[in-house]
């Protein structure tokens, strides 16, 4: 009943995925920049087609897509459009075969913009600029099929109650395309459950819960509670619940326990999510990625027996 999710990149197996600097592509001329930006942009198409063959083949439910799939695609001096690009005929139709394996496969597609993205911002430039990597990140879900867009709040700008309030003002503007795709998600320092789930329910936005993040920044609530409250915001819309998880390189005694560690301690792992009597999705977010998954995958087999 547990999909567990792989986030973005590769520890071994040999798929990767290109970047480009706007300092480099800036020193090409127009046509120089479209042309390498789109041989990236073909290249990173192709790769996730193979990330998800690979997903499939070792029984991987769910892909965190990189946010640069089209490298730079909102920079203010060398962005573009995707029908810019040479080769975008061909960008689409690989994107065209990623969505149909997914759905035909049934892997769940998601995105998690950067942090420079938030809505919540009392700095209207940086509120401008997360709009438009948002309808980035939400037109590239409608090609490739990925259903969420996962945000934080950001930062609480010394007064909590008019960061949410800002943020749900900005949240009403978007398209319907971008709000139907966004969730929220609590993080380490900020935002816990208990202050996201009140606007979540508000808007109608599904709650990732991040049960690591939750540890870090407890709230007051059990994971019980927290997870029943997620799982909430998920069944008003109708769709599957998606946790994440991670474990503390440094150990839960450590001053500075968010670092992540190479892999998942099954004693991190709730009991609950095992006892969900539904399908989850749940995100590994630990440095050796798909070798990570499958060592949790058999120690929770081993505590289950």
């Amino acid at each position: 009943m547990i999909r567990f999710g792989l986030c973005c990149i590769f520890h071994e197996e040999p798929i990767k995925f290109r970047h480009a600097t706007a300092k480099g592509i800036s020193k090409l001329d127009r046509a120089g920049q479209l042309d390498k930006l789109s041989e990236i942009a073909l290249h990173n198409a192709n790769s996730l087609l193979n990330a998800l063959r690979f997903a499939d083949e070792h029984d991987i439910g769910a892909f965190r897509i990189m946010s640069q799939m089209l490298p730079l695609f909102t920079h203010p001096d060398v962005g573009y459009d995707l029908d810019d690009l040479p080769e975008a005929d061909e960008v689409k139709q690989v994107y065209g075969s990623v969505k149909q394996f997914a759905a035909a496969k049934d892997i769940r597609l998601s995105f998690h913009p950067d942090q420079f993205v938030v809505l919540a911002s009392p700095t209207e430039k940086v509120v401008i600029n997360s709009i438009k990597e948002l309808c980035y990140q939400c037109m590239l879900s409608e090609l490739v099929g990925a259903e969420n867009v996962n945000l934080h709040m950001g930062g609480v700008y010394g007064d909590k109650p008019s960061a949410i309030k800002r943020f749900s003002k900005v949240f009403n503007t978007l398209p319907d395309y971008v709000k139907s795709r966004l969730t929220l998600e609590n993080d380490d320092y900020s935002y816990n459950v208990a202050d996201l789930y009140p606007v979540c329910l508000e808007l109608g936005i599904p709650l990732v819960y991040d049960v690591y993040h939750h540890r870090c920044n407890p709230d007051g609530l059990s994971v019980e509670e927290a997870t029943r409250k997620s799982t909430e915001t998920w069944d008003a819309c109708g769709r599957e619940p998606h946790f994440h998880i991670s474990s503390p390189r440094n150990g839960w005694d450590s001053s500075k326990p968010q670092p992540h560690s190479d892999y998942i301690d099954v004693n991190d792992f709730p009991e609950c999510w095992l006892k969900l009597d539904r399908k989850i999705t749940v995100d590994l977010e630990a440095k050796f990625k798909e070798l990570a998954i499958e060592r949790l995958r058999n120690d929770l087999q081993t505590v289950k027996h």
